[in-house]
């Protein structure tokens, strides 16, 4: 059980990582170079700046400069990869408290079920990054295959693969989490055999062995040897 939980906890600490990496990236979309006039110079953007740059590897990145002017789904987008942070931290806390390996946490029956609890942080951290990056995604590609929409239109960034790795990564630790309590309640316990009519007869024969002998002595006499 203790080699399922580590790998459960490598899985999700990795799934956390790449959810960050993909919640800090800038290239959340780029520029589709089969629309673009000036292919030397590309557009990338992500949830908190816009970024461009060139050929030649120089690039310049604005923040977006007002909270309100935002697009509704790069805010909602925030909102769900900040929640899948934020619940994989705490996911990776009661990961912790609750593997076999660490010192804390109560009897295994109390850590089985904070491993459960940490398994459960995790698909929901998963499910916040699977979420936002299907949207923004979705976003994306209605734009792109549209005929009526005759602005820049961009392609897919790293960022997204990114996000949907560590999403899928954190789901299956998480799961992994939740099967180890499972495993742990379909442990036999062991039996102890009932001795006591066992005991309470090897008393007896006991007692009765240590009683003396109370029977008066047989006398023959001689004819009985004839």
């Amino acid at each position: 059980m203790l080699g399922i939980q580590i790998i459960a906890f490598i899985f999700c600490f990795c799934g956390l990582g790449a959810v960050i990496a993909a919640t800090a990236s800038n290239e959340w979309k780029v520029t589709s170079r089969a629309s673009s006039v000036i292919t030397a110079t590309w557009v990338f953007q992500g949830l908190w700046m816009n970024c461009a740059g060139n050929a030649l590897g120089a690039f310049h990145c604005r923040p977006h400069l007002t909270l309100f002017k935002v697009e509704g789904y790069i805010q909602a987008c925030r909102g769900l990869m900040i929640s899948a942070v934020c619940l994989g931290f705490f996911g990776a806390v009661f990961g912790l408290v609750g593997m076999k390996c660490t010192k804390v946490g109560g009897s295994d029956q109390t850590k089985a079920k904070i491993a459960c609890l940490a398994g459960l942080i995790f698909i929901l951290s998963g499910l916040c990054s699977m979420t936002s990056c299907s949207l923004y995604a979705n976003k994306i590609t209605s734009e792109f295959f549209d005929p009526t929409f005759i602005a820049q239109k961009y392609e897919l960034g790293a960022a997204l693969f990114i996000g949907w790795a560590g999403a899928s990564l954190c789901i299956i630790g998480g799961s992994i989490f939740c099967f180890s309590i499972a495993e742990n309640s379909n442990t036999p316990r062991m039996g102890y055999a009932y001795n006591g009519a066992t005991s309470v007869m090897s008393s007896r024969t006991k007692v009765h062995n240590t009683i003396p002998d109370k029977t008066p002595p047989k006398h023959f006499d001689k004819n009985a040897y004839v």
